[in-house]
């Protein structure tokens, strides 16, 4: 038996989503260590499994790698559609059981357009292949306009920088019980929607704030200004996202950022993806009193939710032969 396990990502934003500029999304995101996505793999003929999802990501990979097949037993889910990267992870994961189970290289960059995944942010498959801060180069605009082409129809993002986090840094990552975040149709249209008004001119000054603030910083492990830095970068990207999610954070992301935003053990807030999930960078020494924070931040909104203290995670997903 072969076991994989993938963590969660967080999406920090994009760095453009305005036709007027040559390069549209590029993703900014970090891989973590929990929570995660683990499955066992065993070879088998034909595809065994009973997770509906999974199956089909595995009929794909059987295909893809040409091996008989695979029985998968998934041990650990992560939560869906909140803002943690589900989608991919469950993928990438799912690809690289079994390629696992027949020992051979799942090959996950070049596979994941197969999978449906890397159409836009190149941050998921990233994280699953190397781990650390990353930021991709996006894609060319001419090939998305404000529709994403035919599925398989790109390739994932290049890496365009990345950085190895300090081992002793902490991101708490609430997940308030809310609506779940936008995905499949109602993503696409929502995305659409964005990319046809986006102003240009937040886009260069994203660019700023990450080439003078985010990547010095993740460089030299510089947490107050890194934490600062993507906090700007996704208040920015609210801006664009402004109209279709209800403010700048959707609800109730919005206040619970607010909250852990005057914590003086938290340097940086703000919401992954569509979220709910909100994350809040800290350290190991000063991680509880964030834990405590985040639960006070959530009991001032009246809901309640799961709270985990995470490292970010500075290697790919993780296999046990």
């Amino acid at each position: 038996m072969t076991r994989v396990a993938a963590g969660a990502r967080l999406h920090f934003g994009f760095q453009n989503l305005s036709l007027a500029r040559e390069r549209l999304y590029g993703g900014v995101g970090v891989a973590l260590d929990e929570p995660r996505v683990v499955i066992e793999a065993d070879p088998a003929e034909g595809v065994h499994c009973d997770d509906a999802t999974v199956a089909t990501h595995a009929r794909t990979a059987v295909d893809l790698l040409g091996v008989p097949g695979v029985e998968l037993t998934v041990v650990e889910h992560l939560p869906r559609h909140v803002g943690l990267g589900s989608g991919t992870q469950l993928a990438m994961a799912t690809l690289a059981a079994v390629a696992a189970a027949h020992d051979c290289d799942p090959k996950l960059r070049a596979y994941a357009p197969a999978l449906g995944r890397g159409g836009r942010s190149g941050v998921g498959v990233a994280a699953a292949e190397m781990g650390g801060f990353v930021v991709d180069g996006g894609h060319p605009t001419e090939l998305f306009t404000a529709a994403p082409p035919a599925d398989g129809a790109w390739t994932v993002p290049p890496v365009t920088a990345r950085h190895e986090l300090p081992t002793d840094w902490r991101f708490v990552v609430v997940v308030p019980d809310a609506d779940p975040g936008r995905s499949g149709d109602a993503e696409d249209e929502s995305m659409r929607t964005v990319v046809e008004r986006a102003d240009p001119g937040i886009a260069d000054e994203i660019g700023g704030v990450l080439l003078r603030r985010v990547l010095p910083a993740a460089a030299e492990g510089d947490r107050t200004t890194f934490g600062a830095g993507v906090a700007k970068l996704g208040r920015l990207n609210g801006a664009w996202y402004a109209d279709e999610q209800g403010g700048v954070y959707r609800p109730p992301a919005g206040r619970i950022v607010d909250d852990l935003s005057s914590c003086p053990a938290i340097t940086g807030t703000g919401q992954s993806s569509w979220g709910p999930a909100v994350y809040a960078l800290t350290d190991a020494e000063l991680a509880e009193d964030a834990r405590t924070a985040a639960r006070d931040a959530l009991d001032a909104v009246g809901v309640d939710g799961r709270i985990v203290v995470t490292a970010p995670a500075n290697d790919g997903l993780w296999i046990d032969p």
